[in-house]
């Protein structure tokens, strides 16, 4: 399933911007995560976004939520950033205890929810995304993590 976007542009800036419609991005939430209603997929959307919204600063959030349908934005936007960014893994309990589910009950909301977010913010702005968190976010968003090789120091 593919989301398709509308073409916008803004006045103040003359930059142009994507976003697919809030209506496509759930429909595609619900199809990734197998939810019965649109309303489950709303759910794991808004969630998930704002705990997405806690973890990213700058340049890279404001480029996601460009990307984002409006109300979609608005969600992830609307969050304070933490001053201390959580793991991969912590993400995970942060989101099961704020929403009163089970870590694989988290995890499987964030990977149908990420996976749209994904394919709307392009391979290049996911790219940002994952080198501005924590460890543990690649897999999140359905990439394999790597890891620069650490050089070891011997002493004879």
């Amino acid at each position: 399933m593919t989301l398709q976007t509308e073409t916008t542009t803004t006045a103040a800036h003359g930059s142009t911007t994507s976003a697919a419609p809030y209506s496509q991005m759930l429909e595609r939430v619900r199809y990734e995560g197998a939810y019965p209603t649109l309303e489950r997929a709303d759910e794991a959307v808004r969630s998930v976004l704002a705990a997405l919204g806690r973890q990213l600063v700058g340049d890279e959030r404001v480029d996601l939520a460009a990307r984002l349908p409006v109300e979609a934005a608005l969600v992830l936007t609307a969050q304070v950033p933490a001053v201390t960014p959580l793991t991969g893994w912590e993400f995970v309990k942060d989101l099961a205890q704020r929403t009163g589910s089970t870590p694989a009950g988290a995890r499987w909301n964030i990977g149908a929810v990420l996976a749209a977010v994904s394919q709307l913010a392009g391979p290049e702005l996911l790219d940002r995304i994952i080198n501005q968190l924590p460890s543990g976010y690649a897999l999140l968003f359905g990439k394999a993590e790597l890891h620069q090789p650490r050089h070891r120091t011997t002493s004879f």
